[in-house]
């Protein structure tokens, strides 16, 4: 017997967890980069103060203020008198410098560009623009860090990402530089001097001032005017800026300082001009160019993207807070309509009625479910449609020998046309259909009809609860269904959209069924479907609190994506067929343009979008405000915490379940995105999913009392299926 290869017998990442966690990879590439050219990834804002100058040669604090170092011997250069060179640091920045530029065009004169790599990057058809007229740009750090506490390998990650992105953004090098919060050469110190003879080492001239204007500290137009002029004839390097703040007074300044020193005989060069040297810049060509601009075309991409999520998470903010506010609003409204002394749909409604069970090999949980049933308080008939079983759920149901129980088999063709077979079989005006692995209290029949006592209503949505909830998972489903799914029908009740009829637990007027043409199997969530074709019949769709169903939610991860992206996908495929009520008018058209909106940016669009509240969560810990990001996302848990609270009250449920509430915003909810995320990818793509089975332990039992027990199943039952 031959042996499989081993690359055959490599276990590969399912594509559902592959696809979600690149996309997820690649956002977090993109806001990592973005923070990166924002400088809020290895930035370093220390400045050292002033140290001792006593290792700094005399020939250089008494020079002039460009010093090469190059050739591993300090000179210095002074600008001949009459000329000026303006320098411009920090920037380019979108609204100053091209006010600057203009400014410069008008009176036809040159400066030099001290720019930094994260503003380059991120604007650089301004720094093509300063080429193209006659500019010179010189190097100012990619971050903006004082040099002198950082490393030589920091130092020439700096030079060369600066570097990367002036051949991105205008195709050349060039060999000035200037160091961050750099001042007159008089000032070098110990610790700037050494950083000053690297820079030299790896081929760059260092260009400090002999002229500041300190406009960055805004003291006014004639005073930077009075700073920047140079005494007598001499010549000048003058320090201004085009970013970091409000450089009005900059601008306006310049507009008055060159015409009046131009008037006085002075020329405004770049600096290898008034040096009467040859230019700083090099063209870059080849690899180097091609990976400037994939560099410039990478950090564009970055913005764009980050750009649409801060508006896509500002999207999410505003729908969670207005789906918080209007379930909290109007469900409480609901409750005090419904609980209001003598309050009534109509008249009471005593007949009986069907209760439809579609079974398919439902062996452990059925008989719980008819023993439940055999318990109600009100007159029913119970119709078991065995949808093919191979575990015996037809023979299980027959050996116990009920009263009012009916077994109708068919072969296998799944859960609408099982429902369709009972409908067909049933004696009664009115419908209740039910999950095989489902338990109903005694009253839940007789709360479940009495709506039907408004001739209006079409079908009723009663209250599913989690059965088996000593789980961690089933805790967490648990959550979900009372916060969820039941604040959110109270909602959908007052709002007159019930998007969804629970299949666990719901009733419908059986002329309202026939007119619509009964369950259909278009779509994966044929409760969705029903739903949504009884409100475009203009039957109204109500919720019944006290309706209470037990059903057993799935307890591995496994069977919930199973069932999670049958439920997502599903919904998707509804909301995608009775797209046309939008356009219609009457009832359907109600729907159409009040519910269907509702239901997809709560149901389909908000948990889609709501993943960016993790990324910029995970990405403001590691990098950002991280006390901020943690208090913003505290209170965010404060206000679920809030809602979820209310929703347990108003089932009168426990609230000590909601101590797990916390891990399952971390976790639980993850799992829900991405199944989400592979619903949206299947349905963009053309995939057809098929029903999908879950394996039931029967957990759930029936029996006396308000509360169904939980029985402890065996490790064998609840194992997780392969």
């Amino acid at each position: 017997m031959t042996s499989r290869p081993r690359s055959a017998q490599r276990r590969r990442l399912p594509m559902r967890y592959l696809l979600p966690s690149l996309i997820l990879v690649a956002l977090l590439a993109m806001l990592m980069l973005r923070g990166y050219v924002h400088s809020e990834i290895l930035a370093d804002h220390r400045v050292r103060p002033p140290v001792a100058a006593d290792k700094v040669p005399e020939k250089v604090l008494e020079g002039g203020p460009v010093i090469d170092t190059r050739s591993g011997e300090a000179t210095t250069l002074k600008v001949p008198e009459r000329r000026l060179v303006l320098t411009f640091d920090d920037g380019p920045d979108p609204t100053w410098t091209p006010k600057v530029l203009d400014v410069l065009a008008e009176h036809h004169a040159h400066a030099v560009f001290f720019v930094t790599g994260t503003m380059a990057s991120r604007y650089p058809e301004l720094v093509q623009r300063m080429v193209a007229e006659g500019h010179e740009v010189g190097l100012h750090t990619f971050n903006h860090p004082d040099l002198s506490y950082q490393s030589k390998n920091r130092i020439d990650w700096e030079l060369s990402q600066n570097q990367l992105a002036l051949a991105g953004a205008a195709g050349i090098r060039t060999s000035l530089f200037r160091p961050p919060y750099s001042s007159f050469s008089d000032a070098m110190d110990n610790a700037s001097w050494p950083v000053t003879e690297y820079i030299g080492s790896r081929g760059y001239i260092t260009v400090v001032n002999n002229t500041d204007s300190e406009d960055w500290r805004r003291p006014g137009v004639d005073e930077i005017l009075r700073r920047a002029t140079p005494k007598g004839h001499q010549g000048a390097i003058v320090l201004m800026h085009d970013s970091g703040g409000d450089r009005s007074q900059t601008v306006a300044a310049l507009d008055r300082f060159l015409p009046e020193l131009q008037a006085k005989g002075y020329e405004f060069a770049n600096l290898t001009e008034a040096l009467d040297a040859p230019s700083a810049h090099t063209p870059v060509t080849g690899l180097e160019l091609w990976k400037g601009k994939a560099w410039v075309y990478l950090v564009e991409a970055s913005e764009n993207v980050t750009g649409v999520l801060v508006v896509g998470l500002a999207a999410i903010g505003v729908l969670v807070f207005t789906r918080f506010g209007l379930m909290l609003v109007l469900s409480g409204v609901h409750a005090r309509r419904v609980r209001r002394r003598g309050f009534r749909w109509g008249p009471p409604v005593t007949e009986p009625v069907s209760v439809l069970v579609p079974a398919y090999n439902e062996a452990k949980c059925i008989t719980h479910t008819v023993n439940s049933l055999a318990q109600s308080d009100h007159p029913i008939e119970v119709i078991v449609i065995d949808d093919g079983s191979t575990d015996g759920t037809a023979r299980i149901v027959e050996d116990m020998r009920m009263p009012n129980v009916r077994v109708v088999r068919q072969l296998n063709a799944g859960k609408p046309a099982a429902l369709n077979r009972g409908l067909a079989n049933a004696r009664y005006d009115v419908i209740v259909m039910m999950d095989g692995d489902t338990v109903f209290e005694p009253s839940t029949v007789r709360e479940l009809v009495q709506p039907f006592g408004d001739p209006r209503v079409g079908a009723v949505a009663g209250n599913a609860k989690v059965g088996n909830k000593d789980s961690l998972i089933g805790a967490w489903q648990h959550i979900e269904y009372v916060m969820g799914f039941n604040l959110d029908r109270r909602m959908y009740d007052m709002l007159r959209c019930m998007p969804t009829i629970p299949g666990a637990v719901g009733a419908f007027r059986r002329t309202a069924l026939e007119r619509v043409g009964g369950m259909s199997d278009d779509t994966l969530a044929e409760d969705t479907d029903i739903t949504m074709a009884m409100h475009r019949d203009g039957w109204r769709v109500v919720y019944a609190e006290n309706a209470r169903a037990w059903t057993e939610a799935p307890e591995t991860v496994q069977q919930l994506w199973s069932q999670r992206y049958r439920w997502s996908y599903g919904t998707m495929q509804a909301i995608w067929k009775h797209r046309r009520a939008i356009i219609e008018s009457g009832p359907s058209g109600r729907f159409g343009r009040i519910g269907l909106p509702l239901v997809s940016l709560f149901m389909v669009v908000a948990p889609l979008l709501a993943p960016l509240i993790d990324v910029f969560l995970l990405y403001g810990l590691v990098f950002g405000p991280t006390q901020k990001t943690v208090g913003a996302w505290l209170g965010v848990l404060a206000i679920q915490a809030v809602c979820a609270a209310y929703a347990f009250r108003l089932d009168r449920e426990r609230m000590t379940h909601l101590i797990s509430l916390p891990l399952q915003q971390i976790l639980y909810r993850q799992l829900m995105y991405v199944v989400l995320l592979q619903s949206w990818i299947t349905a963009l793509t053309g995939g057809r999913l098929r029903w999908q089975k879950l394996r039931r332990t029967g957990v759930v039992e029936a029996a006396p009392g308000a509360v169904p027990q939980q029985r402890v199943a065996s490790s064998g039952d609840r194992r997780p299926v392969a």
